[in-house]
Order: structure tokens, then sequence, then C-alpha cells
């Protein structure tokens, strides 16, 4: 079988390696180093050792993890011949991709893989930045940081930084998060003779000094909570704090259903702001149904119910779970395939019911109650086949409506009334239009041109008994003359 043993290099110079690990080295029949840019390798060389490096093969492909793939191509036919001695920068199996894909290979049955270990780069790194790991720390990829991967509050090291490319990358991640002027520090070369420590602001990060791959950034932690308001965590213990019994008094009183209506509320305002296309207002207003969403989740845990990891997995299973054209084998090409597999996982998750309307009423809305209704029974085949049958229905329904206005009881009339409704509802549902939007669009608009009127009496008499009907509508028609485009 192929046989490949893995040698870590150290972080440093020759003076670092230990005994056994230069042994093997120097008894190697076939040694490969992944790249030749590291302290040793030249000291090796100078005492005669023979070796084959990788590193053409960096410039011929565009990709690191092209790269890595190449490299391990490249060892399993050379194994093929006879036994390889592969030396790696570091420890083989800290930061280390092409060992990772080696013991895949080795997990496989494809190679017998020895790996014969070394030194990190992490014990002179602590060392030379002073640092406690026990306090938090992670290390990550710099040619894969991702924003989402940053913990705000822990010691950061991203590794594999070996660039300016590479660099630009990290910081636009870290910029994300990250005040710009938050000062980070490049170590390169750590434990050897030529260690560097070099503090630079993020924003310099790119353009500070020249990179290789014996650096790391260090990205120390950010203490204060009011410093880390970017993170998911930070803003899950502003409402642990405002719950808890040394919080806020109103705070810890609100139950799910003293909230329900804040909830309505500041869904609507999001609203306005999108259709006012006002991104910070989005963003506040965004932020204020968030709000509504943790303060529920907290009192679920407080109670001892459930809690936002419940929140999290419940929808994110949903979501993988209904997408199977984004996570699994379906194929889904149109919007209207999509809708179609939804509904029909949807309708194998539900229990059965003894009817299509159960669970579709919405008592915080009559209208959108009346819209699922509609749109249940549509799905069974009850229903207009144009919108011109749902018009018709219209027209029917308000001259009843009209006939019980002339001579009919408040009953008659209160149910008629209903029956208008349900047909402008069936109208909407027809045309696409979400009658509870329009209903609140309907509502702003009498806001702001009643405000409008007020507005007007105020700079006139100041009081509405002296106004007429008529030069009331003259002002209503002058706001409706100032909200056309110009």
């Amino acid at each position: 079988m192929k046989k490949i043993t893995v040698i870590g290099l150290g972080a440093g110079d020759l003076d670092q390696l230990s005994l056994g690990t230069y042994r093997l080295l120097k008894k190697a029949d076939h040694l490969v180093i992944r790249t030749e840019e590291h302290p040793v390798v030249s000291e090796l060389r100078a005492e005669g050792l023979q070796m084959e490096s990788f590193d053409a093969i960096y410039e011929a492909n565009e990709s690191f993890d092209m790269v890595y793939q190449t490299i391990v191509e490249k060892l399993l036919e050379m194994s093929a011949n006879h036994p390889i001695t592969y030396a790696v920068p570091g420890h083989p199996l800290v930061a280390e991709r092409t060992v990772q894909l080696l013991i895949e290979k080795e997990q496989a049955g494809e190679i017998e893989l020895q790996i014969a270990g070394g030194s990190s780069f992490l014990d002179p790194i602590f060392t030379a930045l002073r640092i406690d790991p026990i306090e938090g720390f992670q290390l990550l990829d710099g040619t894969d940081l991702k924003r989402d991967d940053i913990r705000m509050d822990q010691h950061v090291l991203v590794g594999q930084v070996y660039d300016s490319f590479v660099a630009s990358d990290v910081k636009l991640s870290l910029m994300e998060k990250y005040p710009d002027e938050h000062m980070v520090t490049i170590v390169t070369a750590a434990g050897s003779a030529d260690e560097k420590l070099t503090a630079v602001p993020l924003f310099e990060l790119d353009r500070a000094v020249t990179l290789n791959n014996l650096t790391t950034i260090y990205v120390p932690p950010l203490a204060e909570r009011e410093q880390r308001l970017k993170e998911w965590s930070s803003f899950r213990e502003i409402i642990a704090a405002l719950r808890a019994p040394d919080g806020c008094p109103w705070d810890r009183e609100q139950t799910h259903e003293t909230l329900k209506r804040y909830l309505i509320e500041e869904s609507y305002e999001l609203i306005q702001a999108i259709d006012e296309e006002d991104d910070e207002a989005i963003i506040e207003e965004l932020g204020d149904v968030l709000l509504q969403v943790f303060l529920h989740a907290q009192i679920g845990e407080d109670n001892g119910y459930f809690s936002m990891e419940d929140v999290l997995e419940s929808i994110g299973s949903k979501m993988i779970r209904r997408h199977p054209h984004v996570f699994g084998q379906t194929e889904a090409d149109t919007t209207e395939e999509v809708l179609s597999n939804w509904q029909a996982i949807k309708d194998q998750e539900k229990p059965q019911r003894s009817s299509l309307l159960e669970d579709q009423a919405r008592y915080a809305s009559s209208l959108l109650t009346s819209f699922n209704y509609q749109k249940a029974a549509a799905k069974v085949g009850f229903d207009w086949p144009d919108s011109e049958g749902a018009f018709d229905k219209f027209e029917e329904e308000w001259q009843e409506f009209q006939a019980e206005v002339e001579g009919g009881t408040k009953d008659r009339q209160l149910d008629e009334l209903g029956d208008v409704l349900f047909t402008i509802v069936n109208i909407a549902r027809f045309l696409k239009i979400s009658p509870e939007e329009a209903m609140w669009h309907a509502n702003e608009k009498f806001k702001s041109r009643f405000q409008f009127v007020e507005q007007s009496v105020r700079q006139g008499s100041g009081e509405f008994s002296t106004y007429t009907l008529d030069e009331l509508e003259e002002f209503w028609q002058q706001a409706k003359r100032e909200e056309e485009p110009t």
C-alpha cells in the first residue's frame, strides 16, 4: 500500500526542531516539502538534504483549494513507487489542509499514513503576544474567513495570511464587525530569531508590511458589551439583563399575550419604512421587530418552556426540509414549482385535519382570516374560474347590502356588509393583492391627509367649527395634490 509519513517543520528555525523530528528528516529517502518558504528548509539544504517542493503548484493554480488538491494527488502518484516523507510548516494537524485531505484518503483505505508530529506555531504566538488561551481563542483560516465565524469576545488568530490579497479579504471580513481603527497585530516567524510583531489599525492590515506563510494576524477581544453590539450574543445578553430580577420592571412584567400588540405595531412600522424606501428606517424597524422575537424567546426560556436555540432549530430545519431543491436532490427551476413542492411538503408535515379551514383563522386580522379561508377553499377547486366571477359576486352582495340599508334591521345590515367585505377580499386574492396591506395603506393615507387638514385648520382659524364641509374638503384635495409626484 502507498505509504506517506508527514513531519511538521515547526514554526521557526532549525533550533526549534526536536531531535526526533530532525533525525526523521535526515534519514528520509524521498523527502518532499509543501513550500520552500520556511526558515528550516534553507538550513536543511545547507546540511546537504535533498528535497523537492510543491511551490510550482501554487503558481499554476488560481485557488488554494486547487493547490491543496493537486499536492495530494501528486503525493499519491509519488508514493505509488516508494514511501514518501512529506514535510509541512508547523504541526501537521494545525491549519494544514493537505494533511486533512491525506487523512481522508487514509480513511478511504487508499494510503497508509503516519503523522510524526512537530511543534505548531500556536505556542510561540501565545508567548510572543503574552496571551492565555484559556481565556478563549479562535484559530481561523485566512483563506476562508467568514464574518459569522468570528467571536469578538475571544482572542482571534487568523492563519494562512500569505500575501496582501488574502490580507485584504481578511480585513474586509473583520471590518464587518470590528471598528476600522481596532488595533491588530501582525505576527511573523513567532519563536524564531526573525520574530516580528507589528501593530496596525485594522484598515491598514493589507498594506502595512510584507506578508508570508509565517504570518498570523492577531485580533484582540473587545471586552465591553457596548463594543460588541454587532454580535447576536450581545443582544441576547441585553434582553436577558432586561428580564433579570434586577432588570427593567416593565420588561419583567411582559408576557406573550401583552406583547402581541407591539409585534403587530412594529411589523407595520417596518412595512411603512419599506414602502418609503428609507434604509435607515428599515434598519431601525427591523431591530424593533427583532426585539419582539428575542423578548418572546427570553420569556419562553424564563418560563422553562423553550429557548432561542429551539426557535432557531425549528425554523432552520423547516427551511432545509422545505427547500429540497437547494439542500437536497429535488429540482425546481420556477417559482411555481417551488411553491408546489413547499405546499406538498407542508401537507405531509401536518396531521390529518377534519377541515381544510383548520389553523387558517388569524384572530388579529379578520381580513387575513378571510383571505386564508378563500385560499384554502380554492386549492380544492371551490373558486371562481377567474376574477370576473368575483366581481359579479361583489355586485350582487353590494346590491343586497344597499337593500338592507334602505329597509333592513341592523343585524341584517351587519350580515350583508360582512358579505361585501368578504367578496372584496376575494377580488384582492384574484389580483394577488394583500387586503391587509391594502387596508393598512388606506389607513396611512387617511392619516396623512387628515393631519394635513388639521394643520390647515390650525394655520387658519384654529377651530374646525368655523369651516364648512366644502372648505375642509378643499384642504383634503390639496393634500391629495401634494402627494402627486412632480
